[in-house]
């Protein structure tokens, strides 16, 4: 069985290698296969992002996790800054069901959307983003904290022409209330089971 629940800081040891194995998916892309090899978020950054109450883990009923969502509130979003999961359980509905997880998290806080940045082209970026209502943003849509990500993405080699911002809208005129901060800290302790 696998639950998901919020990230602890015990967990942030185990995110870097999920992302190592995860990253691994990208050997199948040639021009992309230098991601497998490349550095993972430090474990500094990762026990930042848990201490933020925006990260989340997928984990076995009696083991570690196995996959991982990692986000940050900026102004009235959710940036969603990484998602991954071990290649050997990849395919298996556990990212949906970590994003669906973010999702409603996000609607507890009351905000505006919910945004990422991602390839355009590949099967479980841009394409899988869309099937949970994510709209691919052109450059007018991008806005100037978005931009700011996609060139450092590109600083770091990824290829310009293949990334993009995507956004799923929650609520218009949105903002972080204080009934949404109570709402966020209460959903902060809720465990979800979601599949045997």
């Amino acid at each position: 069985m696998i639950t998901i629940r919020i990230a602890q800081e015990a967990d942030a040891d185990a995110l870097p290698d999920i992302e190592q194995s995860a990253g691994e998916a990208y050997r199948e892309i040639a021009e992309l296969a230098w991601i497998a090899d490349d550095d993972n978020q430090t474990i500094e950054r990762h026990r930042e992002l848990v201490a933020k109450g925006t990260c989340w883990v997928a984990v076995e009923q009696d083991d570690g996790p196995v996959a991982f969502l990692s986000a940050e509130i900026q102004d009235d979003t959710l940036h969603i800054w990484e998602l991954a999961v071990r290649l050997e359980r990849q395919r298996s509905g556990i990212g949906r069901a970590l994003l669906e997880n973010a999702i409603t998290n996000a609607k507890e806080r009351h905000v505006a959307a919910i945004t990422l940045t991602t390839f355009r082209d590949v099967n479980w970026n841009a394409p899988f983003y869309r099937t949970l209502g994510f709209l691919m943003l052109d450059d007018a849509q991008t806005g100037e904290r978005l931009r700011q990500v996609l060139l450092r993405e590109v600083e770091h080699g990824m290829p310009a022409s293949r990334r993009c911002a995507m956004r799923l809208p929650l609520k218009s005129n949105a903002s972080i209330a204080a009934a949404g901060r109570d709402a966020a800290r209460n959903a902060s302790f809720r465990t979800h089971l979601i599949f045997d």
